[in-house]
């Protein structure tokens, strides 16, 4: 029989670069909401006090994504670091950075071409670029940026001038942009975008932003007119916004202690169900519950029990703040793109044996919650019922109504239309036909020049329903319901005459 060797001798070393396919593979998990998160998670590291975030469109195409910052910048050496593949700068204490790939997984993930320009205080601009074409051809060979071109991109009239210091970050050929140059499709998918970035950010930094830490701006550029829209601002969704507690006595810090860990769970109670933004947090507020995890004041993860509880749309009123400082073997590991946390078996151990002053357990807390939610349905069950709409407004706007208002049996929906009346009226209320029907010839200015459709115009029409809808209840239309009527129509009349001249 052989003899085991303990050691593998060795003759010798080759070098192995990495196939530059690899780079098509980090990031997979990324949306273009995570990875613009990833990159102000690096302009917060840099100290920056204002981030802009710009779509730019040339000949009806979007073209470029920037972000630019007017944090401390880099120097030569700081920049090629950055831009390293692979590579891993040094952390400080209260840094968002973790892995060492945000830059370039959120990048690549969205973009085959990454150029970052940076100056720092008392250096020239510089500036590297990576094309995912190139690396494919000739290797991980990144390209130098000139100096002057670099300082030209950080000496932009930006609204917030860097001065200098700063950093812009630039993607190319962006796979997540539509490829048409029609002007309307380009702008409904920027919008759509501008509100989703918004929303995103606006929750998973929103303790930055409510303490005026940073401030980040979205806006479009369009290089044909040399025009920039107006900046839309990302505001804090801060998911424990509820104004006055569901009980008195919540919040409750929970705490626990295990083999030298600590973890507070901080248990909050909405109140009822809400339309806030706050609340919905871009779903339905449902499967918002659960736990909330930060790392120095970054939100890492919005709800889920991750095996504390299952979900349950008694629950959906129960959300838990839960700070991790940083990774704990076998405790928590969040995962690259800084989207969730992942917990060990540990974590169900201290979760069970958390309690607040008072003895309150994590289990205590759910089934409070469960009743502050069953008081709730109770209370809004005594709403007015009303007649839901129909066709006219967006299924999302439809399904709030149905959600927070109780239907009135036996009626027929309102559908809400437009047509071109013989007057100037605002609007009609057809009790036969089941309509409210709007003035087509005020549509056009009221849209602004937008694209118009059968849903359009949702805030107008929403505004309308919920004045018109007791209008079409049952079969006598009395003297109070037609005066009403008058009333609203003179005022709303005059009110969009005004508006159009």
């Amino acid at each position: 029989m052989d003899s085991w060797s303990e050691n593998v001798p060795t003759e010798g070393a080759i070098e192995l670069p990495p196939d530059p396919r690899a780079l098509d593979a980090i990031g997979r998990n990324h949306s273009l909401e995570t990875a613009l998160a990833d990159l102000v998670d690096n302009s917060i590291d840099a100290g920056a006090t204002t981030v802009l975030i710009r779509f730019v469109r040339n000949h009806g195409r979007l073209r470029s994504l920037y972000v630019v910052d007017d944090g401390r910048g880099m120097a030569p050496d700081t920049i090629d670091a950055a831009m390293t593949v692979g590579g891993r700068r040094s952390y400080n204490a209260q840094d968002l950075g973790h892995f060492g790939l945000g830059l370039k997984a959120a990048s690549f993930s969205q973009a085959r071409c990454l150029t970052v320009m940076s100056r720092a205080s008392g250096h020239a601009a510089v500036g590297r670029k990576w094309n995912l074409d190139r690396v494919s051809e000739v290797g991980f060979s990144c390209e130098l940026v000139p100096s002057e071109f670099a300082a030209a991109e950080l000496g932009k009239p930006w609204p917030h001038p860097l001065g200098e210091r700063g950093t812009v970050i630039r993607w190319d050929d962006v796979a997540a942009f539509p490829a048409s140059d029609n002007v309307e499709q380009t702008e409904r998918f920027v919008d759509g975008k501008i509100a989703k970035i918004c929303q995103h950010l606006g929750l998973i930094f929103h303790r930055f932003l409510e303490n005026n830490r940073i401030q980040i701006d979205i806006d479009v550029h369009d290089v044909d007119e040399d025009l920039v829209g107006s900046p839309a601002p990302v505001t804090s969704l801060d998911p424990f916004a509820y104004g006055s507690s569901g009980r008195v006595d919540y919040p409750k810090v929970l705490r626990a202690e295990l083999h030298g860990w600590r973890i507070s769970f901080r248990c909050h109670l909405w109140p009822r169900r809400s339309s806030k933004p706050q609340f919905r947090l871009g779903g339905d507020g449902v499967k918002m519950q659960g736990l909330y995890f930060y790392r120095r004041d970054r939100l890492l993860q919005a709800g889920d029990w991750v095996g504390v509880h299952s979900d349950h749309p008694r629950l959906q009123l129960a959300r838990v703040e839960v700070e991790i400082d940083n990774d704990i073997v076998g405790i928590f590991k969040m995962n690259p793109e800084k989207s969730r946390v992942l917990v060990g078996p540990e974590f169900a151990q201290l979760a069970a044996s958390a309690r607040a002053e008072d003895g309150t357990s994590l289990s205590d807390y759910l089934t409070v919650a469960e009743e502050v939610y069953r008081a709730s349905t109770a209370r809004s069950a005594e709403r007015k019922a009303m007649i839901h709409p129909g066709s006219g407004l967006p299924p999302r706007v439809r399904k709030t109504i149905q959600q927070e208002i109780p239907e009135l049996k036996g009626e027929d929906a309102i559908a809400i239309r437009w047509d071109l009346f013989p007057d100037d009226m605002f609007f009609y209320v057809d009790r036969d036909q089941r309509t409210l029907w709007l003035n087509k010839r005020y549509r056009t200015m009221l849209l602004g020049g937008k694209h118009g459709g059968l849903n359009d115009l949702p805030l107008l029409k929403s505004l309308l329903y919920l004045l018109v809808a007791n209008t079409f209840e049952g079969d006598y239309f009395g003297p109070r319901d037609k005066d009403n009527i008058d009333l609203w129509q003179t005022i709303l009349t005059a009110a969009v005459q005004a508006e159009r001249r």
